[in-house]
């Protein structure tokens, strides 16, 4: 893995620059895009909706950064492969590097862009405590089941490109079937384990504690995306060695 350092540090500059490229806002778009949904998902709930949670862009915008995180990341990872067809085809080294390449580029993207949310959440009635430096321990775990998510659908969307249409849908339903929107409490009592054992559910509730609550997220909130990003990351990269070899023949 040392060896291939500077590859890895080059196509991750590499992704982070085409996440960018002909873009006229570049990375101010990273922070339009969730500020505009947290406006019009306030400007819903708080007033047509008159929802009763207390400063709701606070409660929201912590929580659509995350899955921001997740989505754009996993949607990244996705072309991995087939974007760096040249290199697939003509240069060898572990293919799996292409995907940690992507996932790097967009961990760097993210972080920026929580930090420079945080002076708007500051603006908008966050408290800020010492939790806030367990932000990064959250994002790292994060980042392991990002990439678990992401080695198998790098893998298999060499093969069928129908999991391209098949992960925006579950992206799609995904969005609201997570916390990000409304608290995790109000899901019914009879799903509440099952749903708890969602690693983005704990992952958004741990930001939200940190950011909005004030409070300690639990240990349970971590051990269960870590495990499951762990767990994620053994099969996905069997899943990966196995359908790598033919890689250059199905681009």
């Amino acid at each position: 893995m040392l060896r291939y350092t500077e590859l890895v540090k080059s196509m991750t500059i590499k992704e982070f620059k085409l996440r960018y490229r002909n873009s006229l806002f570049g990375f101010l778009w990273s922070l339009l895009n969730p500020l505009a949904m947290m406006v019009i998902l306030t400007l819903v709930f708080s007033t047509l909706l008159r929802g009763g949670m207390e400063n709701f862009p606070v409660f929201l915008l912590p929580a659509l950064l995350v899955w921001r995180f997740f989505s754009i990341g996993t949607s990244m990872a996705l072309w991995s492969i087939i974007g760096n067809a040249p290199l697939v085809t003509k240069v060898y080294f572990p293919r799996w590097l292409l995907v940690l390449s992507s996932n790097l580029a967009n961990l760097v993207g993210s972080t920026l862009e929580f930090l420079a949310s945080l002076p708007l959440l500051l603006a908008l009635g966050m408290k800020l405590s010492w939790l806030t430096v367990l932000l990064p321990a959250v994002l790292a775990i994060e980042f392991v089941f990002i990439a678990g998510v992401s080695l198998p659908l790098a893998a298999l969307n060499v093969y069928y490109r129908d999991i391209n249409q098949i992960w925006e849908i579950t992206l799609q339903a995904g969005f609201f079937l997570c916390p990000i929107i409304y608290s995790a409490n109000l899901v019914p009592s009879s799903y509440a384990l099952l749903y708890s054992l969602n690693p983005m559910t704990r992952i958004i509730e741990s930001t939200r504690k940190i950011f909005y609550y004030g409070t300690l997220p639990a240990a349970y909130d971590l051990a269960v995306p870590l495990l499951g990003g762990l767990i994620l990351m053994m099969f996905g990269y069997a899943i990966f060695v196995r359908l790598e070899p033919r890689f250059a023949e199905e681009i």
